[in-house]
C-alpha cells in the first residue's frame, strides 16, 4: 500500500520539480510583511494642479479687460453725441450782451364822454388826437378823432363810416391822397379806405338833422362822418355827445 502513488488534488496541482529552484527554502518561506498597495499615479498631477488656478486668473483678467473696454467705448460714444448735440444749440442761440428791451404797449387813448385832449396838445392847426367814444344810443365803443381846424374850431367825428363797418383814416400826407385816393388836396382830409371816399372837414355837408362838417369831395360816400359834439372847458377839450 505504501508503494501506491499519492492522489493529486485536482484543485492543488503539484509544483514542477525544477533543479535549483524546487526545495529552495528562501523561496518557500512566506513573507512576514504584507504587500504594500501600489499608489495610483496620475500623469503630470503636480503640473495640472498648478495650471488650474492660472487658467482661472487668465479668464478673470480677460473678463475685466473686456468690461473696461466696453465702459470706455460707451463713455466716448455718449460724450461725442453730447458734444454733437450741444454745438447746434450753442450756434443757434446768439450771445446777448445786454438785456432785451421789453416791447412797449401802445399808449391808452382817452374815453368819452369826457375830456379827450387839451388845448396844449392840439395847439397847431390840423393837429389831431384819437380817442374812444361810448355811444349811449348804440352802447358801442366808437373810434373817434378830434381835429383843431385853422378857424380855431375843434371838430369831433366818429371814425367809423356811416351805416358801415369800415374804419376811416385821417390823412395828412397829401401825396398819399393823390396816389391812393386820386384826389389833389391842399390840407389834410379824412378818407375811407374801403370805397375811397374823401371828406373835407373844412366844408359842410348834409347830416341827419342839418349841415355837419365833412363834406364829401371825392368818391361815393353816403353822407359826412357822424359828428361828435366838442366843448372847450378851460384847457380841457371835452367830447359830450354823438350826433342823433
Amino acid at each position: 500500500m505504501s508503494d501506491e502513488p499519492k492522489k493529486q488534488d485536482p484543485f492543488k496541482p503539484q509544483e514542477p520539480n525544477i533543479p535549483g529552484v524546487t526545495g529552495n527554502p528562501a523561496r518557500s518561506k512566506p513573507s512576514s510583511e504584507e504587500p504594500r498597495p501600489i499608489a495610483r499615479q496620475t500623469r503630470n498631477s503636480a503640473s495640472g494642479a498648478d495650471k488650474i488656478p492660472a487658467r482661472k486668473w487668465l479668464a478673470i483678467a480677460a473678463i475685466a479687460i473686456g468690461l473696461v473696454s466696453l465702459t470706455l467705448f460707451l463713455w466716448k460714444r455718449s460724450s461725442t453725441s453730447g458734444e454733437a448735440q450741444a454745438v447746434p444749440a450753442a450756434a443757434a442761440a446768439p450771445v446777448i450782451d445786454h438785456p432785451p428791451v421789453a416791447a412797449q404797449s401802445p399808449p391808452s387813448v382817452p374815453v368819452g364822454p369826457g375830456p379827450v385832449a387839451t388845448t396844449v396838445e392840439l395847439a397847431k392847426p390840423w393837429s389831431s388826437k384819437r380817442f374812444t367814444f361810448r355811444a349811449s344810443q348804440t352802447t358801442d365803443n366808437l373810434p373817434a378823432l378830434v381835429v383843431h381846424l385853422p378857424s380855431g374850431v375843434y371838430c369831433g367825428l366818429s371814425m367809423r363810416e356811416p351805416f358801415g363797418n369800415c374804419e376811416l383814416e385821417y390823412v395828412t400826407d397829401l401825396q398819399k391822397l393823390a396816389r391812393v385816393y386820386d384826389f389833389q388836396a391842399v390840407h389834410p382830409m379824412v378818407g375811407n379806405p374801403c370805397n375811397h371816399a374823401v371828406y373835407d372837414l373844412a366844408r359842410y355837408g348834409t347830416g341827419l338833422n342839418g349841415p355837419v362838417r365833412g363834406a364829401i369831395v371825392s368818391g361815393g360816400g353816403v353822407r359826412p362822418p357822424m359828428e361828435i359834439e366838442i366843448k372847450v372847458r378851460g384847457q380841457q377839450i371835452v367830447a359830450t355827445q354823438l350826433e342823433h
